[in-house]
């Protein structure tokens, strides 16, 4: 194997719309130290990593067939074997965008934008960083700022104590509230941050910077 050959970027891209594998193909091909493979759907994807090994950057269309939403990028990176996979889309909700980073996503690819930058992103995944565009980005700080003011006054007492570990019946004497009532202010906040449970709350809190 020459030099050439150990620098290139192994790269597979999966999407389901011929149109828009051939123009990335057609593109890529030009670029000398990326290697491009493409495939229509996921069960197609994951026979190829299978088949071929891991590639150094995989990058799953979000709503091609096989991909039951970001379920699928999880089973990609299964199959890639702890390699970078991102995920293909033109215009991801802000959940969407969260899920996919929270399950370890390489990023998100606009299919909106120009081809410009795509190898430099590519190079950027593939070596480890996680990539968002700049939109995204702003959108996603957007919407947390958003959930953060959703939160009541009583909520954000309640949310700094459960931070402390504290339990719902210290909660109750600290705020001087009845367990039932904090149990009721620890739900809203969980859904107003869309999770499960008090830790992860904490968690999506100073992810957040609301702590």
């Amino acid at each position: 194997m020459n030099e050439q050959q150990e620098n290139t970027l192994r790269v597979l891209i999966a999407d389901d719309h011929a149109m828009i594998l051939e123009m990335l193909e057609m593109y890529l091909t030009g670029v000398p130290d990326i290697e491009v493979e493409t495939v229509p759907d996921l069960p197609a994807a994951l026979e190829a990593i299978d088949r071929r090994g891991p590639f150094d950057l995989v990058l799953v269309d979000l709503d091609m067939p096989g991909m039951d939403g970001v379920a699928g990028l999880g089973k990609a990176l299964e199959h890639n074997g702890g390699k970078p996979v991102g995920i293909l889309t033109s215009n991801p909700p802000p959940r969407v965008v969260e899920e996919v980073m929270a399950l370890g996503g390489a990023g998100i690819v606009l299919k909106t934008t120009s081809l410009k930058n795509l190898a430099n992103e590519i190079r950027f995944m593939a070596g480890g960083g996680r990539y968002l565009p700049i939109e995204l980005v702003k959108t996603r700080q957007q919407a947390q700022e958003d959930q953060g003011a959703l939160l009541s006054r009583r909520e954000s007492e309640v949310l700094g104590l459960l931070a402390e570990g504290k339990l719902n019946r210290e909660i109750g004497v600290a705020l001087n509230l009845a367990e039932p009532t904090v149990k009721m202010h620890v739900k809203a906040v969980c859904k107003k941050l869309g999770v499960s449970n008090r830790t992860q709350a904490v968690i999506a809190a100073r992810d957040r910077k609301l702590i």
